[in-house]
């Protein structure tokens, strides 16, 4: 399946069905993520139940420390 990923296509197995699901796939790992779901900031508790489409726009935002 073909989704836009933070402004550049990205093609992702069938068997990631859901907004959590490509989190775990992309090896996003900091306890602070902002998703956007076409155009739809989700809370960390939808994105278990948002589920993607082919064409699906998202965006993540991950905040570093550093100094």
């Amino acid at each position: 399946m073909e989704l836009l990923i933070n402004g550049s296509k990205m093609e992702v197995p069938s068997s990631v069905r859901t907004v959590s699901e490509l989190i775990e796939h992309l090896k996003l790992q900091n306890p602070i993520i902002i998703v956007e779901h076409n155009e739809v900031i989700l809370k960390k508790e939808e994105q278990k139940l948002a589920k993607l489409s082919p064409q699906d726009t998202l965006e993540f935002v991950q905040f570093v420390g550093g100094g």
